[in-house]
């Protein structure tokens, strides 16, 4: 994991953490952890400003982060960023929030505001590049990519659609906010349960598992599952 996804550094009243806003918001909020972990006696009780740039971050995003903070008696008191989504995040929180722009640079156009052609814009995502293992979750308002498996008792809830470049063996929700024309792809596809926006299969014990890419998505009211050989 690349050490400069996080820098933490003292100001007057606490500590200023920059967080990465090119990598995936797992990987960044891992290393913040495991960070404020192996000098745990030197940041607790420290007020805490959090510098996200143009990052968009929801407020689930936000909030676990908060609560990471929290948990290893760290007080949020304030965020700084450049993006509306950001901004509304935190004021939906409680957390004030500071526009900050580096003086030594020319202020880039903010994402959520740049005139784009229409056949150019996405979908936000995330990418998690790693197997992940019972008990952990994915949670993302947008799609998610896992570069790996997903094991079973882990979950991946996405609003979008979840693509598993590996074997899809736990529990796994697209279109969660109730989008049914969600897809979920895996190389290798046998989920404990599988979801698309209100519709739910799961794996059948004595079904053949081929180690073929297959796609699961919803058609005449159930979910199908084909393989993309």
């Amino acid at each position: 994991m690349q050490e400069d996804l996080i820098a933490i550094k003292g100001v007057n009243d606490g500590l200023l953490i920059s967080l990465s806003t090119t990598e995936s918001w797992q990987s960044v909020t891992d290393q913040l952890a495991a960070r404020i972990d192996e000098k745990a006696e030197f940041y607790t009780g420290a007020n805490i400003t959090v510098e996200l740039g143009e990052r968009p971050v929801p407020k689930y995003e936000l909030s676990s982060l908060k609560a990471l903070l929290e948990r290893r008696g760290l007080r949020l008191s304030l965020v700084r960023s450049e993006s509306d989504t950001t901004q509304k995040s935190a004021e939906s929180l409680d957390v004030p929030t500071e526009n900050h722009v580096s003086a030594k640079r020319p202020q880039p156009v903010a994402q959520e505001t740049a005139s784009a052609n229409p056949e150019e814009t996405g979908t936000q995502g995330v990418l998690f590049r790693r197997t992940l293992r019972s008990g952990r979750m994915i949670h993302s308002g947008g799609h998610v990519i896992v570069f790996g498996d997903v094991n079973p008792g882990a979950k991946v809830i996405a609003d979008g659609d979840i693509v598993v470049w590996g074997k899809l063996r736990g529990y796994v929700h697209a279109g969660a906010a109730g989008d049914e024309s969600a897809i979920v792809c895996a190389l290798e596809m046998s989920p404990s349960q599988l979801r698309i926006a209100d519709y739910v299969v799961r794996s059948q014990p004595g079904r053949r598992k081929k180690i073929i890419p297959e796609v699961a998505l919803v058609r005449g009211n159930q979910i199908v599952v084909e393989s993309r050989d």
